[in-house]
């Protein structure tokens, strides 16, 4: 059985059955003299040299401290790895701060180096959840970091910030030609506006609105509940209530009244306004600009019904990434942000299963395959 089949077993024991048979640390990292905590997962009784993997959240109040985070850390530990997980702050306090990804990508790898984990031969995988999973693809394009990386996972990312934005407004996307709809999950609207409304040209005043989103996505985090879960409409409703009138239609649009939709024609005018402000104000949020220097191997995973951010998104960033790069993405029902789609069936199931599995053997596989594996040896083939 090869490491990475055995990694894959080892996984899904710990997954399924919660058997953590790793050992934790906290740690400080030195994020250009700034120090900034993380978690240190090991497996209680190595066999062997460690591959190493960095893991970075998302935008989430909870940070490294997310449920299915943790869990997810543990089993991958448990397969075999050391696992790095750097809490990066200003996420935590839902910033959209992409300038910070490489800091602390760059702060995880020397630490790895000093307690002698990390391989400069094989190299450490990075991966990167939600909003971390596109920073960590553009960050491995940075020559300071990317002869360190033996490969690059994301789950659930974005490509495009406007097209990601309008989906979270509308819940309408597409992919080659195709029209696909869900009810998008209201948190991504309301983070994206929390940060760039008061910059957009004519709404500056708005100051009170972009607080109400950072706080209502902030009692989603804090409280561990859906953001649209009806334990919120309270604070919705006294939120709105403190608001000057004029402040109403705005409001409305990203937090509707019970039983609505915000417009789409007014949906779709506000993300446009958004990502253009978010590009003028951090141009880095835009993460394919950065993708010219991937090298990978780069292995994408994203749920067909995700809320947050559509599964097209994962094939936008397999298409923006340099041609020559092997990379993989897998879209499936077993992952998502707000809900897990339910199978239609037993053949469905095994279906999903087998191509879970297969993107997990590929990731899992990152950290000891050397840099530039071939598409026969790591299951991805190039782009033309």
């Amino acid at each position: 059985m090869s490491p990475s089949s055995l990694r894959v077993l080892r996984y899904l024991r710990s997954w399924m059955w919660g058997r953590h048979d790793v050992e934790t640390a906290e740690v400080d990292l030195d994020r250009g003299g700034e120090s900034v905590p993380a978690t240190l997962l090991t497996p209680r009784r190595p066999d062997g040299a460690l591959p190493a993997w960095i893991i970075l959240h998302g935008i989430t109040r909870p940070g490294r401290a997310h449920r299915q985070l943790v869990r997810f850390t543990h089993a991958l530990s448990s397969g075999g790895c050391a696992v790095l997980v750097p809490e990066v702050p200003e996420w935590r306090e839902l910033d959209l701060a992409p300038g910070l990804t490489l800091p602390t990508v760059r702060a995880a790898l020397r630490f790895l180096a000093s307690y002698g984990i990390s391989s400069q031969d094989d190299g450490v995988g990075l991966l990167g959840f939600s909003f971390g999973a596109p920073q960590a693809i553009a960050a491995s394009s940075d020559p300071s970091v990317r002869d360190h990386l033996a490969g690059v996972a994301g789950f659930g990312g974005y490509c495009d910030l406007e097209r990601t934005v309008a989906f979270q407004f509308t819940g309408r996307h597409e992919w080659q030609g195709e029209d696909h709809h869900l009810r998008p999950d209201p948190y991504g609207r309301w983070i994206v506006g929390a940060n760039y409304l008061t910059t957009v040209p004519g709404l500056e005043d708005l100051g009170e609105v972009a607080q109400g989103l950072r706080a209502l996505a902030s009692a989603a985090g804090d409280r561990g509940i859906p953001s649209w879960s009806p334990e919120l409409e309270g604070d919705k409703q006294d939120m709105r209530a403190t608001l000057p009138e004029r402040m109403h239609d705005v409001f409305d649009l990203f937090v509707p009244r019970p039983g609505m939709d915000p417009d789409p024609v007014a949906g779709r005018e506000m993300a446009h306004a958004l990502a253009a402000a978010g590009r003028t104000v951090d141009p880095l949020i835009e993460p394919a600009l950065q993708f010219l220097g991937v090298q990978g191997p780069v292995h994408l995973l994203h749920g067909r019904q995700d809320h947050l951010i559509p599964f097209s998104e994962a094939l936008r960033l397999e298409q923006a990434l340099p041609a020559n790069t092997v990379a993989s993405a897998t879209i499936t029902r077993l992952f998502g942000h707000s809900a897990q789609d339910p199978l239609p069936g037993p053949v469905e199931s095994v279906r999903e299963g087998v191509r879970f599995l297969g993107a997990l053997g590929r990731i899992l596989g990152v950290p000891t395959g050397r840099r530039g594996v071939s598409a026969s040896e790591g299951g991805a083939e190039p782009r033309p």
